[in-house]
C-alpha cells in the first residue's frame, strides 16, 4: 500500500469486564481508525469498562464468536470511508496486541490478503494453549493442507486482512467456525495468505470454549464440518 492504512479493529467479548480494559490499553492507538468491542449479551460490566477505555460498543444480542463478528463488520459497513484492514482480536487478553505493527505488515508492505498470527510459530505461555486447542489446531490445519492445498499451523483469533478481500469471503458462520470458514474461504478463492508469530499468554478468566467440556466439544465438531463443508 502506498498510503498509510486504515485500520479498523473488531473484538468479540463475552463478559470481559476484567480483560477488556487491559486489551484496549496495549493496542497501538496511533495505528488505529477505530477499536469495535462487540458485546456479545454480556451479563457484566463489559460494556462500560470498554466505552471507558475508548472503544466503539456495539451490541450483539445473539450469542455466537461468529455473530458478534459479523455485528462488527455491520458496524464498519455504515462508514463513509472503508477501511484497508480489518484486525480481529480476542478480549481476553491473551493476544498481544503490542504486535498489531508486526501482524499487518504482510498486508501493508506487501499485498498480501491474509494474515494469521500463529501461536504455534511464536512463543505461548505454558498453559495457554490445552491439548486439546494444540490438537484440533494440528488436525484442523492438516484437513486444511490436504483438502485446499495451504499450509497453515494454526487457526488463531489474532488476525488481519485487507477489506476488500475480507467482503469476498462473505463471511456466515455465527460461531466456533469463524476462523476456519475464513480460511477455508481464503484458500477455495487463491488469496494470498500468510502467518506471523505472535505471542499468547494465559487469558484472565475461564474459557467460554476450551474452559467447559461442552465448549471444547462443539467447537471441534463445528471445525471439523466447517472444513469439510466448503471443499
Amino acid at each position: 500500500m502506498k498510503h498509510r492504512p486504515i485500520i479498523d479493529i473488531i473484538i468479540p467479548a463475552f463478559n470481559e469486564e476484567k480483560a477488556i480494559g487491559n486489551v484496549l490499553d496495549d493496542i497501538p492507538a496511533h495505528l488505529v481508525r477505530e477499536v469495535i468491542v462487540c458485546n456479545n449479551n454480556s451479563t457484566d460490566r463489559t460494556a462500560e469498562v470498554a466505552r471507558a477505555h475508548g472503544a466503539t460498543v456495539v451490541h450483539q444480542p445473539l450469542r455466537g464468536y461468529g455473530n458478534a463478528c459479523l455485528k462488527g463488520l455491520e458496524h464498519i459497513a455504515a462508514k463513509d470511508t472503508p477501511p484497508d484492514i480489518v484486525v480481529f482480536l480476542d478480549g481476553d487478553h491473551s493476544d498481544h496486541p503490542g504486535q498489531l505493527a508486526e501482524l499487518i505488515a504482510p498486508i501493508s508492505d506487501d499485498g498480501v490478503d491474509l494474515v494469521i498470527g500463529s501461536r504455534v510459530l511464536g512463543r505461548a505461555d505454558k498453559g495457554s494453549l490445552t491439548p486439546q486447542q494444540r490438537f484440533g489446531n494440528w488436525l484442523a490445519t492438516l484437513l486444511i493442507r490436504i483438502l485446499y492445498g495451504v499450509r497453515y499451523t494454526d487457526l488463531g483469533p489474532f488476525r488481519a486482512i485487507q477489506y476488500d478481500s475480507l467482503l469476498a469471503l462473505h463471511m456466515a458462520d455465527r460461531n466456533y467456525g469463524w476462523t476456519v470458514e475464513m480460511q477455508v474461504k481464503a484458500a477455495k478463492l487463491g488469496l494470498t495468505s500468510v502467518e506471523v508469530p505472535v505471542n499468547y499468554r494465559v487469558r484472565i478468566g475461564q474459557s467460554k470454549v476450551s474452559g467447559t467440556l461442552r465448549g471444547t466439544v462443539g467447537a471441534g465438531y463445528k471445525i471439523l464440518l466447517t472444513v469439510f463443508r466448503h471443499v
